[in-house]
């Protein structure tokens, strides 16, 4: 890991995590990860909000950063939205801020970014997507759903092995206002400690 991100995830305390709803909300994902460890699957999970444009991209960013801190082999995190925008800039600022070295692969009205986490690790690529793009997985994934927009929206996502329902508050309320990057940042830091504490209780 870089060592700002280090610095970073070192703040996220997931060990003291005690929020029981949040929890049962988190058990789910768990159960659906361990599942696939104990078979010896590949895990395939696509985060799904409205536009895939800040919480469906903050998530499968930290998800699969939490998954190679606590080394959980093949898993591979996806992003999608019930209709194609744009990867909101602040996003990328504020996982840039965070520690993550991201750059464009190319611009125009919607920007492909490759975000690194380490020198070595694969990037992760972010871009909005409907979340049945051909980039996606098409069957044996879990969706999960970042936002209570899609979620009600959505019923049903063809292909996916189960649906589960983990919605933030969209960072968008602050847009155009003097919280912008306080509120972007706590939101990418409440989803980086659910999200390793949900990889935290993975046993292998």
């Amino acid at each position: 890991m870089y060592p700002m991100l280090s610095e970073t995830i070192q703040q996220l305390k997931w060990e003291k995590f005690n929020n029981d709803e949040r929890k049962r909300t988190l058990q789910p994902l768990i159960d659906f990860i361990q599942l696939k460890v104990n078979s010896r699957q590949q895990i395939n999970i696509n985060f799904i909000c409205t536009h895939n444009s800040r919480r469906s991209h903050l998530s499968q960013v930290w998800a699969q950063v939490a998954a190679s801190h606590f080394n959980i082999e093949h898993v591979i995190c996806y992003s999608g939205g019930t209709e194609e925008t744009a990867l909101f800039p602040k996003v990328a600022e504020t996982l840039s801020n965070q520690g993550f070295n991201i750059f464009k692969i190319n611009d125009g009205a919607n920007p492909v970014y490759a975000i690194k986490y380490s020198d070595n690790s694969q990037p992760i690529i972010g871009f909005s997507k409907k979340y049945d793009s051909p980039f996606n997985p098409v069957s044996a994934f879990a969706a999960v759903m970042t936002c209570s927009q899609a979620d009600s929206g959505c019923p049903f996502i063809a292909g996916a092995e189960k649906r589960i329902p983990i919605t933030f508050e969209d960072p968008k309320i602050s847009d155009n206002s003097t919280n912008q990057t306080k509120v972007y940042a706590e939101r990418s830091l409440q989803i980086a400690l659910e999200m390793f504490y949900v990889f935290s209780k993975i046993t292998k």
